[in-house]
């Protein structure tokens, strides 16, 4: 007997606080910066943004299921402000803008990721290996280690400062080789 295998097509999705411009621009120029000076172009395939859910597999009625639940979403958690501050390191390959957490964005995480584990059985790897640091990555996986220090001697002492309102957060689906946002999810006003 002949059995017709289908294939699902996969979507890879995330879910972050993606800064609005004019933030978003330098964010992208330092990205850029670190592109031309040290041959890192990983970064690049994204806004800058801070990840609230690592990236996770959809597909068929699962993947339609989860955007229609999203399209309908609202957190309980009010703008909030989130201030930008200098650069760290994950050695030896990341390099971010470092922000300083506050009560809300904790929050705001905590209820998302059970949102998402109890409603789609969709787990955060993060949560299992290292916890939540919150940053926005500006080079990362592609570093090779030799450039990563020369790049991280040159800004562990640079001055970075930035603030934004946090008012949503974003879906993001990879299309095309890059992650796009595809759907805004509103925080109570």
């Amino acid at each position: 007997m002949l059995f017709l295998q289908i294939r699902m097509e996969k979507n890879k999705y995330f879910i972050a606080i993606v800064p609005p411009n004019p933030l978003q621009q330098e964010l992208m120029g330092l990205k850029q910066e670190l592109s031309l000076n040290f041959n890192t172009r990983g970064a690049l395939r994204s806004p800058a943004h801070i990840t609230l859910h690592m990236p996770f597999d959809l597909e068929g009625k699962k993947e339609a299921r989860f955007l229609d639940a999203v399209s309908q979403l609202s957190f309980k958690v009010h703008p909030f402000e989130i201030f930008l501050s200098d650069f760290g390191v994950f050695e030896p390959r990341v390099l971010f803008v470092n922000l300083n957490p506050s009560e809300s964005l904790l929050s705001l995480r905590e209820m998302l990721v059970q949102w998402v584990k109890s409603n789609f059985a969709i787990y955060n790897q993060s949560d299992d290996i290292r916890g939540f640091h919150p940053h926005i990555t500006i080079a990362f996986r592609d570093f090779k280690k030799q450039m990563f220090y020369a790049a991280w001697a040159q800004f562990k002492t640079r001055v970075f400062s930035g603030s934004f309102i946090c008012n949503e957060i974003q879906l993001l689906k990879f299309e095309s080789g890059k992650w796009i946002p595809v759907s805004a999810i509103p925080l109570i006003q």
